[in-house]
């Protein structure tokens, strides 16, 4: 039997899986990790507790697999995107906490570009728009903020990297400095056409070339993990963002496929193949994991409140006293009651980018009980998604393309049948569940088993996908419709006048 390892260093936590060639899980290990708040809006990491982390996770989940690293062919790394990292060459140690993707501090440098006029440069090379999120907007701020870095990084004494290049360094003792294109499409720095750091937009940050890693495909050589760490020299063969990652674990390789990781927050993306979409829905263009140089898209749309609104009806109102408690309470009415809950508690994302918006729950009645919230809120979910799908497919339509045909799920929330079953009644499409729903991973395992020869084609491996169930619409087109149209008068009425 042939295995592969996947490191998947998450926002929460750092987890590392074991699977065995057929996209089975052998192993999992995990440990949580520490959320650093420095100030409102900040949001940091400590980049050794990552990497301290996520060493040790592989080595649980070596010894639970009863594997030795010898036993492993390749080592797959997918990690939370954006989050940026600073760290001096010489000595390895960061210059700085991580600045992790939600992180708001360099809100003034976006204003600044905005009122530079620079959205339309800066969209047409990157296919982003200009936000904190992005990471190049973070470097520059750790460069102008932390004594010294600019000068160091003058001297070419400091290296830039996500998550998967700070790991790389560290798997290798410095002899690897690289990321992949789907991660360096999320910087903000990357000509997406050409698959190189942009020249133009460096300097337009104040940001040395020198910092920047090498770009390599998501499925290719990296480089070998020092034999010491675990045991044995394993290639590292596979390295993409989580989004991007869970995108091939769910062998979307063609245009028009799309999936949505259900998670704290809700990701789609959609693949549009070796065309460069611009949306005109309020979507993102990004780089999708790539098996060789041949750049490939996809568009994304993010939902802030996804799987969370489920720890507010835990931890907000009390509704419940733990979160796998939340489908038997919604099913025990037939329907939300005519309640709609808006979970706008950091603004609204994709595609309605309404940051001044706030939570609302409108329609209640004197018959209204805590189960038609929980459903109500537990819908909200669907009803953000659904939103989401409807406005790339109408990017798919003027494109030229058909609207998307069906719809693959994962993350924690897609085990909830109530809402899977929801999702499909108001897409009016299929909603196909996978047997093996840990996407993030099996991606990145998938992409370091290709530049291995351990898969020979992403034919091969769209014939391992299985779906676990599938979920078929109920509803008339028309009803959904009539729903749809309740849930935009919600998002209406939640901007504060």
């Amino acid at each position: 039997m042939t295995y592969l390892l996947a490191l998947d260093q998450g926002t929460s936590s750092s987890r590392s899986i074991v699977f065995d060639e057929q996209g089975r899980i052998v192993a999992l290990a995990q440990q949580e990790l520490t959320q650093i708040y420095p100030q409102p809006g900040w949001v940091e990491h400590d980049p050794m507790e990552i990497w301290r982390s996520q060493l040790a996770t592989a080595r649980q989940a070596l010894d639970q697999a009863r594997l030795q690293a010898k036993d492993i062919r390749a080592l797959g790394i997918t990690n939370q995107r954006e989050t940026t990292v600073v760290w001096n060459r010489k000595t390895g140690q960061p210059i700085h906490h991580a600045i992790v993707w939600q992180d708001r501090r360099a809100e003034t440098t976006c204003a600044q570009l905005r009122e530079q006029g620079k959205e339309t440069l800066i969209q047409s090379r990157t296919g982003l728009l200009i936000d904190a999120y992005f990471s190049g907007i973070k470097l520059k701020w750790l460069l102008d903020h932390v004594p010294d870095a600019r000068a160091q990084a003058g001297h070419g004494e400091l290296a830039f990297g996500t998550i998967d290049s700070w790991l790389m360094w560290q798997l290798t003792g410095g002899a690897l400095h690289a990321t992949d294109v789907s991660n360096a499409s999320r910087t903000m720095l990357f000509n997406v056409h050409t698959n190189q750091w942009d020249a133009e937009l460096l300097d337009l940050l104040g940001i040395p070339a020198s910092l920047m890693p090498q770009v390599l495909p998501s499925s290719a050589h990296y480089g070998k993990v020092l034999p010491e760490l675990l045991g044995h020299a394993i290639a590292i063969g596979g390295v993409a963002g989580d989004q991007q990652s869970a995108l091939f674990g769910q062998a979307c390789f063609s245009a028009g496929m799309a999936k949505n990781t259900y998670g704290t927050g809700c990701f789609m993306l959609m693949h549009t193949g070796t065309q460069f979409q611009t949306s005109h829905n309020g979507l993102l263009t990004t780089s999708a994991a790539q098996a060789t140089t041949q750049p490939e898209f996809a568009i994304e749309g993010s939902v802030f409140v996804g799987g969370a609104v489920v720890q507010w009806l835990r931890d907000g109102l009390h509704a419940i006293q733990g979160s796998g408690e939340v489908e038997a309470l919604a099913q025990s009415v037939p329907d939300s009651g005519g309640v709609m809950v808006v979970p706008a508690f950091t603004g609204l994302g994709a595609p309605y980018w309404k940051p001044d918006a706030r939570g609302t729950i409108t329609g209640l009645t004197r018959g209204t009980t805590v189960a038609h919230i929980a459903r109500a809120a537990l819908e909200s979910i669907a009803y953000q998604s659904a939103a989401l799908l409807q406005a790339m497919s109408r990017d798919a339509v003027s494109a030229g393309a058909a609207p998307v045909a069906e719809l693959r799920v994962d993350g924690g929330a897609c085990v909830n049948d109530l809402l899977m079953q929801f999702q499909a009644d108001l897409l009016g499409i299929p909603v196909l569940r996978p047997a093996v729903i840990e996407t993030t991973a099996l991606g990145v395992a998938y992409l370091a088993g290709l530049s291995t020869g351990v898969y020979r084609s992403t034919a091969e491996l769209s014939g391992l996908w299985r779906a676990e169930r599938q979920f078929l619409p109920a509803l008339s087109a028309e009803r959904a419709v009539a729903l749809m149209d309740r849930w935009e008068h919600a998002v209406r009425q939640t901007v504060l006048q």
